[in-house]
């Protein structure tokens, strides 16, 4: 048996940026332990297994080195660039639409998860916090500036003990184009601090819009290997944007 993959540099349009995801493109699932052991081989944030149902519709599931997770937006991306054309992806987060313009520009519709205003926690390491909150999964922190997320140490011990599946830092953007800045930590998930999360903004979507009186947004992930995320609130979803290069294939032999 071989598998093979693609790794894909998601949410950039040039290689070694971006948050690089494999993809495996499957005619049925293998067994999970070998599912997760071949994304802790790849050691990347996410490996995605896809398995056609049609043309148009396959089923997805994604694993960090250490987990399966029930959504994740980069990864989402790399699929749809590797199949290559419009499809509908059935996950564990529902039905998640992704269409590819003749620009090779990628949006998905995904589940908006607005936070909620929350009291934050003492010992935290965050400093001065203008907002705080949680959504279903993850906890948002707005800093003071950009400048204060560029420079954020991450405390990642008390990150996993306070936060559970991730921590945002975010600030209003700093350069013109540019509406919001965020970083993204998920030790709990294996991904100490992850390079370009779409999931994240799909919390980072609703509470910035708003803020600044308007539905469509650009982020930045200021990770050092940076990328940038186009956001359109759509009602309870959230349509997340942008672009993807391939960089390599791998195959294993089993």
């Amino acid at each position: 048996m071989t598998l093979e993959l693609t790794v894909v540099d998601a949410f950039t349009d040039r290689r070694f940026a971006g948050n690089p995801a494999a993809v495996c493109l499957l005619e049925a699932f293998p067994d999970d332990g070998l599912m997760q052991a071949v994304a802790a081989e790849m050691n990347l944030s996410e490996t995605a297994f896809a398995v056609a149902r049609s043309s148009e519709h396959a089923d997805l599931r994604w694993f960090t080195p250490t987990v399966e997770v029930p959504l994740c937006g980069h990864a989402t991306l790399a699929a749809a660039h590797v199949i290559g054309r419009s499809v509908t992806f059935h996950t564990r987060s529902g039905d998640l639409a992704c269409s590819i313009s003749t620009e090779g520009l990628i949006e998905m519709d995904f589940p908006a998860d607005p936070p909620a205003p929350a009291e934050p926690p003492e010992g935290t390491g965050l400093g001065p916090v203008a907002w705080f909150g949680r959504g279903r999964r993850y906890t948002l922190a707005q800093l003071e500036s950009a400048a204060a997320v560029r420079t954020f140490v991450p405390d990642f011990p008390v990150i996993a003990a306070r936060f559970g599946d991730g921590l945002i830092v975010t600030a209003a953007g700093d350069h013109a184009g540019v509406d919001c800045v965020s970083r993204f930590f998920a030790p709990n998930l294996g991904v100490p601090e992850d390079p370009v999360t779409g999931s994240a903004h799909c919390t980072l979507a609703p509470f910035w819009a708003p803020r600044l009186g308007r539905r469509s947004l650009l982020g930045e992930q200021a990770s050092p290997r940076g990328g940038t995320v186009r956001m359109r609130t759509a009602g309870d979803r959230v349509v997340l944007g942008g672009r993807a290069v391939s960089i390599s294939r791998v195959s294993f032999l089993l």
